[in-house]
């Protein structure tokens, strides 16, 4: 008799307010120069005219927040579901024009129309309801607006530099990640149109000594998943490339897709 493996069961969802938190601004940190370049690549995709109003859609410690209010203007609201991620953002990462609220895609606590923008940055597959989500995102869009959904989809796992250090990691994502196709396709039933799908190059960022001082945060949620020795075997193995000067520097690829809500219809 023919026997099938059974699926693997669901990942289950990352607490950040477990552990996380305490560490994730510092583990996920980006030098300005990155910053500033993805608020270039973002402005392209939307409207021209300053201010513009956004909202910054799972937050956590507000790595991107107070950049988009420099570079678009705001007010912008940073929606953030875990109290210690939202916590560090109020401490760390306050903006005159940046608000932190308590809330999560499916429930965002703006009202209807106020945002010209919404960015999702590598937090929507944390979200549990996605149909739900991409109808409350309309919901706060403008007509028009715009959303920039930056995420791993499961056909395109990036080689990042520290993936050979734990062979598992990418199994782990790709049962984390949803397809692109399928991204494109429940967001196109919630009434966006699909603009663009991007890949932008995302380079070895900084020296090599802080980028393994930061890996070491574990403030990567695939390591959520994965056993204490499978992480303390790769690192092991990561310091002593590190000794060797052996650590491959290497660019790899970031996926965004920009979605737009239908505009309002012309008057006759």
């Amino acid at each position: 008799m023919e026997t099938r493996n059974s699926p693997e069961p669901p990942l289950a969802p990352v607490d950040y307010d477990r552990v996380q938190h305490q560490t994730y601004a510092r583990g996920r940190a980006l030098p300005a120069d990155a910053i500033d370049r993805y608020m270039a690549v973002f402005g392209a995709y939307v409207p021209v005219r300053r201010p513009l109003a956004g909202i910054d859609l799972g937050s956590g410690t507000g790595r991107f927040s107070p950049a988009l209010a420099d570079a678009f203007g705001g007010p912008i609201w940073g929606v953030e579901p875990a109290d210690g991620m939202r916590a560090a953002a109020e401490a760390d990462a306050a903006h005159p024009r940046v608000t932190y609220l308590a809330g999560r895609a499916e429930a965002i606590p703006r009202s209807d129309r106020c945002a010209d923008f919404v960015l999702m940055f590598l937090s929507y597959h944390h979200v549990a309801d996605k149909p739900a989500a991409a109808r409350e995102i309309a919901r706060v869009l403008k007509p028009g607006g715009r959303l920039i959904l930056r995420s791993t989809f499961q056909e395109r796992i990036p080689d990042h530099w520290w993936r050979s250090y734990f062979p598992r990691s990418a199994d782990v994502e790709r049962a984390m990640f949803p397809t692109e196709p399928e991204t494109r396709a429940l967001f196109e039933a919630a009434g966006f149109t699909t603009v663009e799908s991007v890949q932008m190059e995302v380079p070895f960022e900084g020296d090599i000594a802080s980028l393994v001082a930061r890996l070491k945060h574990r403030a990567v949620s695939t390591f959520e998943h994965m056993t204490e020795d499978e992480l303390s075997e790769g690192f092991a193995r990561i310091d002593a490339d590190l000794a060797a000067g052996a650590i491959v520097e290497k660019p790899t690829l970031g996926d965004f897709i920009v979605f737009e809500t239908p505009q309002e219809p012309a008057i006759a």
